[in-house]
């Protein structure tokens, strides 16, 4: 852009949005920008918001987030200290896989995987589970970046506007770039905590694939004193486990992933402190954004709906684990040091470490299943009562799970389950006392097709079946 040294910042400054917003961020010299109204914004520093920019931009579309950054951060802070697998880990973790294979067959009537699972790097994790992660945060993620713009453009003067009408597709980027390298940070940074695939508790890794992290699990196992073959093989039957269960029961990965994505969906912004913010908001210093971004401080105090739907998810997430952790137990009885390495899991997801911990602040979301114990305690006694092919049956339908009454009170989906495989009709509940009680009502009331399931009026003609 061709400077002319009559005319005012203002008119600069309009002229350098007339670029931004006509398409031809990638033309913009940041240095020139610096010099615009007044402003005095480090040139380097703003290399980073225009690299955001021209991203946007080529890419023609209206997706405020760049989850290419997300990626790219992720995948930088997972590969800094990433040593790879040597082929002796490989070897000793096909062997884990193996004996853990024929050992949880022992254990459970689910079947075996179909495909191999893997001994994987930090970047291997990050590359198979960010997908997941997008679809989780995305949500909050867009609820952050439209409540930015709104902000932005409440706080701009009225003669103001219409000068930097295009403004806001810039505000709605910054924004949306920052919840993305915050992303990216969070997710690089489990990468070095987890020890498997399933170990964070949802999904993440595609339906079938069971994945270990051999050089997580060796800092795992650092004041144990356990034998790294012994871990190996309790980390293998465990992550086995998990896959299994969510490549037999099909449905269960959906249901997961929606719980997780409602709740996201219920989470919004701050709308008070985000305007706050935005009155002084600096783009070439995006330092106190990203600093409540990682606070949580743009997330405000969960509401009652939002409770119910973290209180429906924890127990889900608890169901799923305290079913892996029986099963698990069960075909690991001849492994010594298993009961001192199951001790050390439950704690370790009851605790979460740092990354969890800023998965939190960044989209509200707690993935620690609280009731773990309790729904071990459910199949441990679920198992005892009907063995474990009636108990793996309960994972068939989605209408047949453990709820979270179960969890309060095993006995009475053991008596259940032991009536059902007497061949005795289940018992009634609440559910079918009131039906009960309305087909009573309306017999009493002298409607004489009550009970029968047919409707008040014939249609004519014969309508039985040929």
């Amino acid at each position: 852009m061709a400077q002319d040294d009559d005319r005012t910042p203002e008119e600069e400054f309009q002229e350098l949005l007339k670029q931004l917003f006509g398409g031809g961020a990638a033309g913009v010299d940041p240095e020139q920008l610096s010099k615009m109204a007044g402003m005095n914004i480090d040139p380097a520093m703003m290399q980073t918001v225009m690299r955001h920019l021209q991203d946007a931009f080529t890419s023609g579309g209206d997706e405020p987030i760049s989850w290419e950054a997300a990626r790219r951060q992720a995948l930088h802070i997972a590969n800094q200290d990433d040593r790879g697998v040597t082929a002796g880990q490989r070897t000793d973790l096909d062997q884990a896989y193996t004996l853990a294979g024929l050992w949880l067959s022992e254990a459970t009537t689910i079947s075996q995987l179909a495909e191999a699972p893997r001994a994987i790097t930090r970047g291997g994790w990050v590359e198979a589970t960010l997908p997941v992660w997008q679809e989780l945060a995305a949500p909050v993620a867009t609820s952050i970046a439209d409540a930015l713009t709104r902000a932005l453009q409440e706080q701009t003067p009225e003669d103001m506007r219409e000068m930097v009408q295009g403004a806001g597709k810039l505000m709605r980027t910054i924004g949306g770039s920052l919840f993305a390298t915050q992303l990216g940070a969070v997710v690089g940074n489990l990468s070095k905590e987890v020890v498997s695939g399933g170990d964070v508790g949802i999904p993440l890794m595609p339906s079938g694939q069971a994945a270990v992290l051999p050089q997580n699990f060796a800092a795992f196992g650092e004041g144990l004193e356990v034998p790294d073959d012994q871990l190996a093989l309790y980390i293998a039957t465990r992550e086995l486990a998990h896959a299994r269960l969510f490549r037999h029961a099909r449905w269960l990965r959906l249901h997961v992933i929606s719980q997780v994505t409602d709740f996201a969906r219920g989470v919004h912004v701050d709308t008070e402190a985000l305007e706050e913010l935005a009155s002084r908001f600096d783009p070439s210093e995006p330092d106190e954004l990203r600093s409540a971004l990682e606070s949580g401080a743009l997330l405000p105090q969960r509401t009652d709906a939002q409770n119910a739907a973290l209180a429906r998810l924890e127990n889900l997430l608890a169901t799923i684990e305290g079913w892996v952790e029986v099963v698990t137990e069960d075909a690991l009885t001849r492994l010594p040091s298993a009961g001192r390495i199951a001790e050390a899991v439950r704690r370790r997801r009851a605790v979460g470490g740092p990354a969890e911990q800023a998965l939190n602040s960044l989209v509200g979301l707690e993935l620690r299943p609280r009731r773990m114990r309790e729904a071990a305690a459910m199949w441990r006694a679920v198992t005892d009562a009907v063995g474990t092919s009636a108990r793996d049956a309960l994972w068939d339908y989605p209408d047949l799970m453990p709820a979270a009454e179960d969890i309060d009170d095993p006995a009475g989906l053991v008596a259940r389950l032991e009536a059902r495989a007497r061949g005795e009709a289940p018992t009634a509940d609440e559910m079918d006392d009131a039906l009960a009680q309305l087909l009573a009502e309306a017999e009493a009331d002298g409607d004489p097709d009550a009970g029968n399931g047919r409707d008040d009026e014939e249609p004519p003609g014969d309508s039985r079946p040929v």
